[in-house]
């Protein structure tokens, strides 16, 4: 996993966090709900990122998975009957840390790609 550099990485989670909505604060209101040991943040009521040990990941879909990627980030991961578990969720380019414009713009991308993923659940429950 990538190591950030970034001045508010030794911060502990919840003023890492409250940190984060402050930077994410110009694009709309941001929330975040404590869950698993970590924060799950939403806009509009719609999770598009976690933040798990002070690490940030933003939800991604087959039309971004591939910026992430082109950045050498990793998908959030956890351990579940001795198997390792890739979510989708991909750990936000550290430069994004360090630079809020750039931030708000991969935030947006992620939550449209969690509004996808909503929409598409929908038609799935809607065809059985």
């Amino acid at each position: 996993m990538m190591q950030s550099n970034s001045l508010w990485a030794p911060m502990m989670s919840r003023e890492y966090c409250d940190h984060l909505i402050d930077l994410l604060a110009p694009w709309g209101e941001v929330t975040a709900k404590a869950m698993f040991g970590g924060y799950g943040m939403y806009r509009q009521g719609q999770i598009f990122a976690i933040l798990v040990d002070d690490t940030l990941y933003f939800k991604v879909d087959d039309q971004t998975q591939a910026d992430y990627e082109a950045t050498g980030s990793e998908p959030f991961t956890y351990e579940a009957k001795g198997k390792h578990v890739a979510m989708s969720y991909w750990q936000v380019p550290l430069d994004a840390l360090d630079d809020p414009d750039m931030l708000l713009s991969w935030a947006e991308k992620a939550y449209q790609a969690a509004r996808r993923s909503k929409n598409k659940k929908k038609l799935k429950a809607s065809k059985r």
